[in-house]
């Protein structure tokens, strides 16, 4: 029977009794739209934004600066602390993470190691600065595997020691409240998910219709 993310975060986000600190890994401002909306009422939340695949670097600069944007927008309206940790940007090291697996599919293994990567990343940073909780806003995407995003959660929290917020945003028409407050706030929406890789395959996708 396949696991309902969307339900177990919801069981922890009713048994919090008291204000928590999140670490919240973010692809983009946009996907971060509405789960930072929906957790802030929980949560003093810190978006870390590290996405090492995002190429070129002036694409990464861009969604960076919407990121920022999305957040001080946000901030003014939110009950509850949000800010922004910022990683430098390391492309060499996702190019060297899924060396020989330039020519996988979307959502094959190339995937799923910059899930890891990214969500590791989050999972460390988040136990040496003391958060109680660390998550991801990957989920809120109809085109990334929610289980699998969990199940790697799952691995980096018994590693780590940290607490996993379970998720599936993209459940509850999440993913369509991400679209509708990227047009009330006027966010750049991106028209392939990060690496050079993914973009080809956009590329090619048009050329082949």
């Amino acid at each position: 029977m396949k696991e309902n993310y969307s339900n177990k975060c919801e069981q922890i986000l009713n048994e919090l009794k008291e204000k928590k600190k999140l670490l919240l890994h973010s692809c983009c401002g946009p996907c971060s739209s509405y789960v930072i909306t929906y957790l802030t009422n929980y949560f003093d939340i810190t978006v870390l934004y590290y996405n090492p695949n995002i190429s070129p670097y002036e694409e990464y600069i861009k969604r960076k600066n919407e990121q920022i944007k999305i957040i001080e927008l946000l901030n003014s309206k939110s009950k509850n602390n949000i800010d922004i940790m910022d990683c430098d940007y390391d492309n060499n090291l996702y190019e060297e993470k899924i060396k020989g697996l330039e020519m996988e599919p979307e959502r094959g293994k190339r995937c799923e190691v910059c899930y890891k990567l990214r969500i590791e990343k989050t999972a460390n940073i988040a136990k040496e600065n003391n958060y109680d909780y660390f998550c991801t806003t990957l989920s809120v995407s109809p085109y990334k595997n929610a289980n699998l995003i969990n199940k790697i959660g799952e691995e980096m929290e018994q590693k780590y020691k940290i607490k996993w917020l379970y998720s599936d945003f993209k459940k509850k028409d999440g993913y369509k409240k991400s679209i509708m407050l990227s047009q009330k706030y006027n966010l750049y929406r991106q028209n392939y998910c990060g690496c050079i890789y993914s973009k080809k395959n956009i590329i090619n996708s048009l050329q082949e219709q």
